[in-house]
């Protein structure tokens, strides 16, 4: 009978042994381990391989709120948001190559859609196996050429019905976990609804002027009238006939309320608080907020709340 000759060796599954037969097949005790080790390193670069977490970029702070609070606490899921806070509103952004290369290592890319991002074109032809989740998916803007559909509640709460469903296609394994969060937060959202309707629709004055064309969709939820907008885009400020006319507009309509945005500038609505004795107020559209995770989940919560503290004081004037 021919010796037999048995190598233990230790490896990823364990200890295993490895019996060589003189005159067959033979593998020598080294080139046993060595066997051994190469298999282990290889599962190893297949557990980090799969280990890889899922990367979801969102395109601005908007979308980066709602796609946190849909992915919650999910594992192996990241969440970033492209553009910086500075930016606002992404009227004709334009992609920069820093963008580009995010969008390059991302799986799924979540936009709030309905025109806000017009790059959304060249980012899916440089990135062509990027999944799209379109947040405004189905939802027909009430206000044309307008996209700010989430600064109204009900709006924010289709389109956090629209990411999760969008990642749920795209990442079905993690199907259940984004739509129970989805449900969650769609609950604190139809909450402060309420909140709010039960605190605004008393109110006789129902007349403000905005900053720019962010609150049509606000307006409409809540029952106020935007009787004139003072910027209709950012930086593009009314010219004087224009100006004029805002002005004889807050005096004839007895206006109380007079918004700028926390993001942008406030000297022209400065000038129509000097011409009107109308005090200039923030309305927050929640576009820029906190990039922590834990602390930008609750910011377009908080954001509102705080909105809904602004109009109760202006509309009770």
């Amino acid at each position: 009978m021919a010796k037999t000759h048995t190598v233990r060796f230790a490896g990823k599954g364990g200890t295993g042994i490895h019996t060589a037969v003189p005159g067959g097949n033979r593998m020598s005790g080294r080139a046993a381990i060595r066997t051994a080790l190469v298999a282990a390193v290889l599962l190893l670069a297949v557990s980090c391989v799969h280990a890889k977490p899922l990367e979801i970029l969102t395109s601005f702070y908007p979308a980066y709120v709602s796609t946190l609070n849909v992915v919650g606490d999910t594992p192996g899921v990241e969440v970033a948001c492209l553009t910086p806070s500075l930016v606002g509103c992404l009227h004709d952004y334009q992609l920069v190559p820093g963008d580009m290369r995010k969008i390059a290592g991302a799986d799924i890319f979540v936009a709030n859609g309905a025109g806000m991002e017009t790059f959304i074109g060249k980012a899916l032809k440089q990135s062509p196996s990027l999944k799209l989740v379109d947040a405004s998916r189905e939802i027909k803007p009430a206000f044309r050429d307008n996209p700010h559909i989430w600064v109204s509640i009900s709006g924010a709460i289709r389109q956090v019905k629209n990411i999760a469903g969008g990642l749920a296609e795209a990442d079905p394994e993690r199907a259940g976990l984004y739509q129970n969060n989805a449900a969650a937060y769609v609950a604190k959202l139809e909450a402060l609804r309420s909140e709010m309707h039960a605190a605004l629709d008393g109110f006789k004055s129902r007349d403000i002027i905005t900053f720019h064309e962010a609150f049509p969709y606000f307006a409409e939820e809540f029952g106020l009238n935007i009787a004139g907008v003072i910027e209709r885009e950012p930086g593009s400020e009314p010219n004087a006939k224009e100006l004029a006319e805002i002005i004889e507009t807050v005096k004839k309509l007895k206006v109380h309320a007079l918004f700028a945005e926390p993001q942008y500038p406030a000297k022209i609505a400065e000038v129509i608080e000097r011409e009107t004795g109308v005090p200039v107020r923030i309305l927050d559209p929640a576009v820029s907020g906190p990039r922590n995770p834990a602390a930008a989940r609750d910011s377009y919560l908080a954001a509102m709340r705080k909105n809904l503290d602004v109009l109760r004081k202006a509309l009770s004037e």
